[in-house]
């Protein structure tokens, strides 16, 4: 009788506090601007609820939340892959409801359905994937696996792909680098955002000062007044040594954010399943003569948001702060499982 109860419970789409925990430490370990974490997480019978945090905010580098709700969406696909692995369906509506626009995405999850082995590998990867914001080693990524994760970035709405041409690139990312790096506005925000101590940090949120030492090349985008910047053949060599793909809607409104950083972090995750290291930079699309010219010489159908870069490393990369679980999940998280 006990049992027959426990799968009628499940069945209604009731949630353990493991299983609690295993979804919201997936949330956690999702790639977000500046580090920011702006997300909840809301446990509903049969459903899950990922939610945006109204109180973060970067008023200067992300006025529209465009890369807030990208970090929803790398969000989301972590917690679908939680879902799935969890033996749940996982029937996902973006912006199911316009009165309450925090309301990112809700998952269906009543009734059972195994994992595949593509969701377990990539699940799997969610604790190893790293920002790998320095140099590559120059070994390519092979074809073969080019094609398995641009396959797994194929989402509703999103196209990837890759951006050939490094001398262009160069110099968008040069002009961007140099842009940002004199910009005082972003500057001061992007240093509210810097954790200088990491040892006395408790908020988990932001970036480790460490990220990009103001000796590293602004690989991700992270440039500040005293980073150094390479010379353009310089930068074209590195830029020679790594695959970059974009990410592009046909379409620049939020629900087409959300979809972006969903089949971001899918691709993302699909490469380190096979070895592949990524970081991602969406400074660079910020500046709107940059966002134009990627738009006009790369005959772009719609509107770029994010790069990603991918390469081979053997450099290990340690993981960044996170907020406490009782903020993704709600203080008593424990007792509502």
């Amino acid at each position: 009788m006990k049992k027959a109860a426990e799968a009628a419970d499940r069945g209604r789409g009731d949630w353990t506090p493991a299983e609690a925990e295993v979804l919201g430490r997936s949330v956690l370990r999702a790639p977000s601007v500046h580090n920011t974490q702006p997300w909840k997480v809301e446990l509903a019978d049969g459903a899950v609820l990922l939610r945006e945090r109204t109180d973060v905010a970067l008023p200067h580098h992300d006025p529209r939340r465009r890369d807030l709700a990208m970090s929803c969406g790398t969000a989301l696909a972590n917690l679908e892959l939680a879902v799935r692995v969890l033996g749940r369906r996982a029937d996902i509506a973006v912006l199911p409801d316009p009165a309450r626009p925090d309301l990112i995405a809700s998952i269906g999850t009543v009734g059972s359905l195994p994992p595949v082995d593509d969701e377990l590998r990539r699940y799997g990867a969610i604790t190893a994937r790293r920002s790998h914001r320095a140099e590559f080693t120059g070994l390519p990524v092979s074809p073969d696996q080019l094609r398995t994760v641009l396959r797994a970035a194929v989402t509703t709405g999103v196209e990837a792909r890759v951006l050939p041409g490094t001398a262009q690139l160069a110099k968008y990312l040069d002009h961007a680098a140099r842009v940002i790096r004199d910009d005082g506005a972003y500057q001061r925000e992007l240093a509210l955002w810097t954790i200088r101590d990491e040892k006395a940090h408790r908020h988990g949120a932001g970036l480790g000062y460490s990220a990009l030492p103001p000796g590293e090349l602004p690989w991700a985008g992270l440039v500040r007044q005293r980073t150094a910047l390479p010379d353009r053949p310089g930068l074209r060599e590195r830029l020679e040594a790594e695959t970059m793909l974009l990410f592009s809607t046909a379409g620049d409104a939020r629900i087409d954010h959300i979809r972006a950083g969903y089949a971001l972090e899918r691709g993302w995750l699909e490469a380190v399943a096979h070895g592949i290291a990524g970081a991602v930079l969406t400074q660079p699309l910020h500046v709107p003569e940059v966002r134009s010219a990627l738009c006009e010489d790369y005959r772009l159908p719609g509107f770029p948001h994010a790069l990603l870069r991918l390469g081979r490393t053997t450099r290990a990369v340690p993981g960044s702060p996170r907020r406490n679980l009782a903020e993704v999940l709600g203080e008593d998280w424990q007792e509502r499982g």
